[in-house]
């Protein structure tokens, strides 16, 4: 045992960056200081890890492993089994933007530079079934025997790791780069110019996708404005949600459109004074999104600016425009995405309101973070909002940004509450309360 942990002390940079590398559980379980949730903290490390964003699978097909990023391995992803708290490394040689976890097969899937070309993207998989049994029985192979590429993204399309796995997982879907966009957008449609004082959201944007095993690709859509957030419904195939990307407030955020190329239109068309922001598809025909309620009304109280209070609670500029205010309905909105009924589940009825949302897939819950990084749970049949989880830290490097688990039994977070320097994150699970899941 001494001299092992000698050469992993030596060896320590090597040994950890390979695939299937094994880290002993760090799984601990803490009350929440103001609820008195039962957390569970499946990492602890100063590296700090972050988890797949929300509007992404987070759960291996088996229901066993979280995916997540992590410095402790930088660049690399890892997976983490919840009932253990055991850790794996599961990519090597570097990702590029989202991974992409299979809800059918021990699968995950994501984009690298070509090492031909750089400007080309390789689509990477990886067979987590095979990694996990043998980095568990301490007979590793080498990394090809489990990450291959399955197919390679020319460099001509400008390829980007804003992407998602169709409902089928056949095909992947992703952001094109600007002179793609541009050669596949009708001359006569205006550009968008940049919107807020980030500066984006200039357009052209475009989406495209590569099918996994024949390697075939095929365009879908140029829009004027400058693409993001790609995601699927993981329930209806050739179905894709993305965003026009601001930094913030956008002139329309959510958008809609089949792989085909038909149907793009908004997915929830919106006002000037409305700020709609982080959509996510919850079920097999519903996106929820928040309708921000964070920023002071011009001439009560605080002006739109701010008085210092922009550290806390973003996107305080004048420039952003009219919106996110409390004059008119903010909250947990849900959209139907076939009858484009919407409606307001809930809202914080102080502070910045929801910012990040999710639902589960059985239609019975909603959550939602605040700046405040504190997490509420909704009711949907009786409208009741309950304080889930709080004190994790406004000074974390990033917000929970809640997902829940395939079954909706379980959120998992992002958190900070147990870092020693306020900003480096774990990856937490939040239980539904039993209560609420016996109604």
């Amino acid at each position: 045992m001494g001299l092992l942990l000698l050469v992993m002390v030596f060896l320590g940079g090597e040994l950890l960056a390979q695939l299937g590398a094994r880290f002993p559980s760090e799984r601990r379980v803490v009350v929440d200081p103001v609820t008195g949730t039962e957390l569970v903290f499946l990492t602890r490390s100063s590296a700090g890890d972050s988890k797949i964003y929300q509007t992404h699978n987070q759960w291996t097909a088996d229901g066993e492993w979280l995916i997540f990023r992590s410095d402790r391995v930088p660049g690399e992803a890892l997976a983490v089994n919840e009932s253990t708290g055991e850790m794996v490394q599961v990519t090597e040689g570097g990702y590029v933007g989202m991974l992409n976890v299979s809800r059918k097969t021990m699968q995950l899937y994501f984009m690298r530079p070509n090492k031909q070309d750089e400007k080309a993207m390789d689509v990477m998989v990886v067979d987590l079934a095979a990694l996990f049994r043998d980095s568990a029985a301490g007979r590793l192979k080498k990394a090809r025997h489990y990450q291959r590429v399955c197919a390679t993204v020319p460099a001509s399309y400008g390829a980007h790791g804003d992407m998602a796995l169709d409902a089928e997982e056949d095909w992947l879907w992703f952001r094109v780069g600007r002179a793609m966009a541009a050669a596949n957008l009708p001359g006569e449609v205006p550009l968008a110019e940049a919107f807020g004082p980030r500066k984006m959201g200039a357009g052209p944007g475009g989406l495209a996708g590569v099918h996994l095993e024949s390697g075939e690709l095929r365009y879908v859509t140029s829009v004027p404005f400058q693409v993001g957030h790609v995601q699927t419904n993981p329930w209806v195939a050739g179905q894709i949600v993305f965003c026009w990307e601001t930094g913030g407030k956008s002139p329309q955020r959510t958008w809609v459109v089949n792989a085909d190329g038909s149907g793009l239109r908004p997915l929830y068309p919106e006002s000037e004074y409305e700020w709609v922001t982080h959509e996510a598809v919850i079920s097999p025909d519903e996106v929820a999104f928040a309708i921000m309620g964070h920023r002071s009304i011009p001439g009560v109280g605080e002006t739109a600016e701010g008085t210092g209070v922009q550290g806390a609670n973003p996107g305080q500029e004048a420039a952003w425009g009219p919106s996110g205010t409390r004059e008119k309905p903010t909250g947990l909105g849900v959209v139907n995405i076939n009858t484009r009924e919407m409606y307001i589940a809930g809202q914080i009825p102080f502070g910045s309101g929801f910012w990040h949302v999710a639902g589960s897939a059985d239609k019975r819950f909603l959550a939602g973070d605040d700046f405040a990084r504190n997490v509420y749970l909704i009711d949907r049949r009786n409208g009741e909002m309950l304080l889930l989880s709080a004190g994790h830290k406004t000074s974390a490097a990033d917000h929970p940004h809640p997902t829940f688990s395939p079954d909706g039994s379980r959120i998992q977070i992002q958190s900070a509450m147990l870092s020693e320097d306020g900003r480096s994150m774990d990856i937490c699970i939040v239980p539904v309360p039993e209560e609420w899941l016996k109604r």
